[in-house]
């Protein structure tokens, strides 16, 4: 257990050691593919399961693991960024939870969900922009296909009591 998997179904655990397996990879790479197979783009994950499994690691070891020559401005962002991230999926997977019951939370996640939704294309555009930005800079690395497409993970809408 060399990551923690509350997301992922026991199914799609199994369909990734399967792709894996019998290539005498190191834990490290393993870890390294089951980050990017759990929570980078559908087309990263079709890459690992149609065997490309060592294409997707020389292209990660090809992006810099820590910040180094980052400033401390951009580190901040980019944890923000990863936070971001991490509880977009939190929410999209806990908002369609049967558990969602009391009066007193959909109050609450009515008036905080305003606020979101009142922002959220401020934020994407904003996202977007950076997006753009950073594949444009001259870093040395280019991005896989479809990188840079949609996972198509959004949850359907849960009916509201």
């Amino acid at each position: 257990p060399f990551m923690r998997l509350n997301r992922a179904s026991q199914q799609e655990v199994e369909e990734f050691v399967l792709a894996v397996s019998g290539q005498r990879l190191s834990v490290r790479e393993i870890e390294q593919l089951a980050y990017g197979y759990f929570r980078g783009p559908r087309s990263l994950r079709e890459m690992i399961q149609n065997g490309h499994a060592g294409e997707v690691l020389a292209w990660m070891r090809q992006v810099p693991q820590d910040a180094e020559g980052c400033s401390e401005w951009e580190r901040i962002l980019l944890r923000d960024l990863e936070l971001v991230q991490k509880y977009m999926q939190r929410v999209m997977g806990k908002s369609l939870s049967p558990k969602l019951q009391s009066p007193a939370f959909f109050a609450q996640a009515h008036l905080v969900t305003a606020g979101l939704l009142s922002r959220h294309r401020a934020f994407f555009h904003s996202v977007r922009r950076l997006h753009d930005r950073s594949g444009q800079a001259q870093s040395g690395v280019s991005a896989p296909p479809g990188w840079h497409e949609p996972r198509g993970d959004y949850s359907p809408s849960a009916p509201q009591p």
